[in-house]
């Protein structure tokens, strides 16, 4: 999974999202999973894209939703949450390509 979440490609973050949204767990049971990811050379922005998606979009949780909201009200929430949480991803991935890893004194 961590090479499918690799720095250099476009399609990780999307795949991120993808991945994490039929998982179902809280803040506590995702950070072992993060921090494996990371410790295997996930991008950090593919990372906290599974974690917010985990989170954020799980598929349980939607069904559960689905009994007192109404189906347009759900995409709209899904759909921005969604964007969100790609802009972050990608934003993030963006920064950290451009930090340089070692400093030179």
């Amino acid at each position: 999974m961590a090479g499918l979440l690799g720095k250099n490609l476009w399609s990780s973050v999307p795949l991120a999202v993808l991945i994490g949204v039929p998982i179902y767990s809280n803040v506590a049971g995702v950070m072992p999973i993060v921090e494996a990811l990371l410790g295997k050379g996930a991008a950090l922005g593919s990372t906290l894209a599974f974690m917010m998606a985990v989170i954020g979009l799980s598929l349980p949780e939607t069904i559960i939703l689905s009994k007192v909201m109404r189906p347009r009200l759900i995409a709209t929430f899904v759909g921005i949450v969604a964007l969100g949480i790609l802009l972050v991803g990608y934003l993030f991935n963006a920064i950290l390509l451009e930090i340089p890893c070692s400093s030179k004194s």
